[in-house]
């Protein structure tokens, strides 16, 4: 299995999962995914690393606050969080969390965007992020459902030195936007449907890689997930949108071109 090398900033470096069961949470994924688990001791609060043969794909923690949600959340390469986050007040956005050290590992910080969408960033120190992505079961593609993803174009472009490319999806569809860096499309964006509830808020999900779309999605409904959006196709590959049993929403899709 290929190894990646570090994160430019501005790319994905990392995944995680804050979830309201962490035992359950391991052994779903473990499961669905043949990820490996790692639990990095009672000084890390209960954080544990997935890893894939060998090398570490993503992670799981417990929730911070007593009614928070089950969320994936995506972290983007920095090589200064603190300038981040004056960036990211500078451009309209708001620090939900402020860089903090990870035990030596490496600094973090939490984001909202104009439109409420949480981001992460990570400064890697000892940790680097993901050794691997775009292989079966490990991250593929982060995306942002959001209300009024066009606000967010000047603000990712502020943050992060984004560029978006706009393509149309079909009658009745929005358009979807690739985010790129260096012309490399690194992450997607679309306006969220008119079919989801307005209690929903903006949101960056997590897409994770795999060899059989049809095949995965039954499998994270046998482990006791939900399966919200059935396998179907898209330009490129075939993806669905899957739940699992504590209600953390995530994707799973295959390339095909």
């Amino acid at each position: 299995m290929p190894e990646t090398a570090v994160s430019a900033p501005g790319k994905p470096a990392w995944a995680d999962l804050s979830t309201t069961d962490a035992a359950a949470g391991k052994t779903f994924y473990s499961k669905l995914f043949g990820w490996q688990p790692e639990d990095q001791g009672p000084e890390a609060g209960g954080y544990v690393i997935f890893k894939l043969g060998g090398k570490q794909v993503t992670a799981l923690g417990p929730v911070q606050n007593p009614g928070q949600p089950a969320a994936w959340s995506v972290y983007i390469a920095t090589d200064d969080a603190a300038a981040t986050a004056k960036k990211v007040r500078d451009a309209g956005g708001t620090v939900a969390l402020e860089p903090m050290d990870v035990l030596g590992q490496g600094s973090m910080a939490v984001f909202q965007d104009p439109i409420g969408a949480f981001i992460s960033v990570w400064q890697p120190a000892k940790m680097k992020g993901f050794d691997v992505t775009n292989q079966p079961n490990s991250f593929a593609w982060a995306e942002l459902n959001g209300r009024g993803v066009e606000k967010t174009k000047p603000f990712y472009k502020k943050v992060f030195g984004w560029g978006d490319k706009t393509s149309p999806m079909g009658e009745g569809q929005p358009p979807y936007t690739e985010w790129q860096l260096g012309g490399e499309s690194i992450g997607g964006g679309m306006e969220m449907g008119k079919d989801m509830p307005p209690s929903v808020p903006s949101f960056w999900m997590v897409y994770f890689g795999v060899a059989d779309v049809d095949a995965t999605a039954k499998k994270a409904s046998e482990l006791g997930g939900k399966v919200n959006m059935a396998p179907q196709d898209f330009p490129g590959g075939r993806f669905a949108i899957l739940g699992d049993p504590q209600g953390a929403v995530f994707g799973i899709m295959r390339m095909t071109s």
